[in-house]
């Protein structure tokens, strides 16, 4: 048994205009993606994605589709699909960082081994430890606190459990949408806050105060990424958890928060940690220093989403306080496959073989073109 073939096709999906995030970091109204397909010698396939922002990861679609094609592909192309670790190994070596880039070879690898072997991909990560369903909290951008209102009552009608509003631009406006949140919300909604890295530390001690006076669950990536002393010292000055995303890609990203004591929680998911197994990693990582893990979100689709799923419900510290980011395809004007099933705030682990979600082809022009490498001719 061997991967025969390794397909890549670029796509960009609008994202609901209502929706569209706002944060820090800028505007996300678009979602760029490589759609990732593994074919075996015995004809098994598998889909992974990687959803490539510059702004977040450095990556680009024509730069992953460059390093799947002349990269990743030479090297894993008759490789046994089961040596997933191996597989790691081998584009880590010839290649650095670029983690949503793997990620997407990662997933379609499992999700082929999955179906070879006719398990679920969480059962390739040890099997489920809780229920098939992990309660969600909506990302709404830095809007007014109008708009902010708008977009919760949205994600309320969805029977969503919970909300997390964009801020770090600017203190009072960003203590305003919280108040607005609150306000329209109750006391007892839960509410989190996501700087996005864009506050200073003073700016972070001026509004932790004002975040615990309006019931905030959770401050994500308050300061810049990786400065983990400032994020101890700051977490001495809160009684809120800090949770981290943006500073914590690597396993070695996560030893350093924890050697700091720079948060309570890591926010983890495969495209930005480099693959699902590596997003296991740093969930043990946290596990064995008593943290908690979320799932966070770069605005996955359908195959994206269905890795965190299976992820989510195998990682033995998943939080059960702070509710998680699986909702990319709430965003997205269309799918990719087997929609996201959300009933009762929670969405639900894709069933079935791999990954479980059925791809539409057609959605993803496969297989004609694409960046392709293969050990023999299609027959």
């Amino acid at each position: 048994m061997k991967i025969e073939s390794v397909q890549a096709y670029p796509l960009s999906i609008t994202v609901d205009s209502a929706l569209a995030i706002v944060s820090a970091q800028g505007a996300h109204r678009i979602s760029p993606f490589v759609i990732v397909v593994v074919q075996t010698d015995q004809g098994h396939y598998g889909f992974g994605e990687a959803n490539v922002v510059p702004i977040w990861s450095g990556e680009s679609q024509a730069g992953a589709l460059d390093a799947i094609q002349n990269i990743i592909a030479p090297l894993i192309i008759g490789c046994n699909p089961v040596h997933v670790g191996h597989i790691h190994d081998l584009m880590d070596r010839a290649l650095v960082g670029n983690n949503f880039t793997k990620a997407g070879v990662e997933i379609a690898v499992l999700d082929a081994v999955g179906k070879i072997l006719n398990v679920p991909v969480s059962d390739l990560l040890g099997g489920p430890r809780r229920p098939p369903a992990i309660p969600l909290r909506f990302s709404i951008g830095a809007f007014s606190p109008e708009r902010v209102v708008a977009v919760a009552e949205k994600a309320v009608a969805l029977g969503l459990r919970a909300v997390k509003v964009k801020v770090g631009i600017n203190v009072s406006e960003d203590i305003a949408r919280v108040e607005a949140l609150r306000k329209a919300l109750g006391d007892e909604f839960p509410i989190s806050v996501d700087a996005n890295a864009g506050w200073t530390e003073s700016e972070a001690t001026l509004a932790a105060p004002q975040l615990e006076r309006l019931g905030v669950n959770a401050i994500e990536e308050p300061l810049r990424r990786g400065d983990f002393a400032a994020c101890a010292r700051l977490r001495q000055r809160t009684r809120i958890p800090i949770m981290l995303d943006e500073s914590v890609f690597t396993p070695d990203d996560a030893l350093q928060a924890i050697r700091h004591n720079a948060c309570d929680i890591i926010s983890i998911y495969p495209g930005k940690n480099g693959g699902v197994w590596r997003s296991l990693q740093i969930a043990h990582l946290a596990a064995a220093a008593g943290l908690e893990c979320t799932i966070g979100s770069n605005t996955e689709w359908e195959i994206g989403s269905a890795a965190m799923l299976h992820l989510a419900v195998a990682i033995p510290n998943l939080s059960q306080t702070i509710c998680h980011d699986i909702i990319g395809p709430l965003y997205h004007s269309r799918a990719v496959g087997t929609k996201l099933r959300v009933e009762k705030g929670c969405a639900l682990v894709y069933e079935g073989p791999g990954l479980g979600v059925e791809v539409d082809r057609e959605a993803i022009g496969a297989f004609p073109g694409g960046a392709t490498h293969k050990t023999s001719p299609t027959p």
